[in-house]
């Protein structure tokens, strides 16, 4: 019986590869090093801010991130401004939310962007109260792929980490939801592919949020409401 859902954000829920992009590149053109295309994004973005800030600065022709610190200061501003810039939700995320709804389950989004931001980008696309639970990384929850703050979910709603199911687009989701002990599905609509998830030993893959609305009819007992 599956009793939540945590959701990734960034290639998970919404295409947020543009708000990165363009918020990296405004700071790397004020240091004078080499903008990046925003596919690149997709493999920069996934282990956290700071993570991407040093990819964007290696990228960008400082091997060394001699300009972290600046890089990480204009970045956060820049972000902060422009963190709906291109924003768009996938194709049926908005239908699997309210069908997992409908079956009693609750909802939360777990994201390594620092909290305040994944609140904020969250309620903008969402509104308040959508989701039942919204963590970003804090000083208290590590970013992923440490389970901390997926398990610190599972406890806030009072289910067990088997009864959740963990979903996500990249290796560090999958890492994740695995150290938690929870059931992951990798989905192949965001910024990663099959290989990755398979590798990092995805349970199952969608292709689409319908294709999980389908896996929870399939494999999951409806007993009632609340227990699915």
């Amino acid at each position: 019986m599956y009793k939540a859902g945590i959701f990734d954000l960034d290639g998970t829920l919404a295409d947020t590869v543009d708000s990165m992009a363009y918020s990296a590149n405004l700071a790397l053109r004020e240091l004078g090093l080499l903008e990046q295309p925003a596919e690149r994004f997709k493999t920069f973005a996934g282990d956290g801010a700071e993570e991407l800030i040093r990819r964007c600065l290696r990228a960008g022709g400082d091997e060394t991130c001699s300009k972290f610190e600046e890089m990480q200061r204009l970045y956060r501003r820049y972000f902060g401004e422009n963190c709906m810039y291109h924003v768009q939700l996938y194709d049926g995320i908005l239908h699997l939310l309210e069908t997992m709804k409908q079956k009693g389950m609750k909802l939360a989004v777990l994201s390594n962007k620092p909290n305040a931001q994944a609140v904020d980008v969250v309620e903008k696309l969402f509104g308040k109260g959508h989701f039942d639970y919204v963590q970003g990384q804090t000083e208290e929850i590590p970013r992923k792929p440490s389970p901390v703050g997926a398990l610190h979910i599972a406890e806030y709603f009072g289910v067990e980490r088997s009864e959740c199911l963990y979903i996500g687009d990249t290796d560090t989701d999958m890492q994740t939801g695995t150290a938690a002990g929870m059931f992951t599905i990798g989905v192949l609509w965001g910024f990663r592919s099959r290989e990755e998830l398979e590798e990092n030993r995805a349970d199952w893959i969608a292709g689409h949020p319908s294709e999980i609305e389908s896996f929870l009819r399939r494999r999951c007992k409806c007993v009632g409401k609340g227990e699915v």
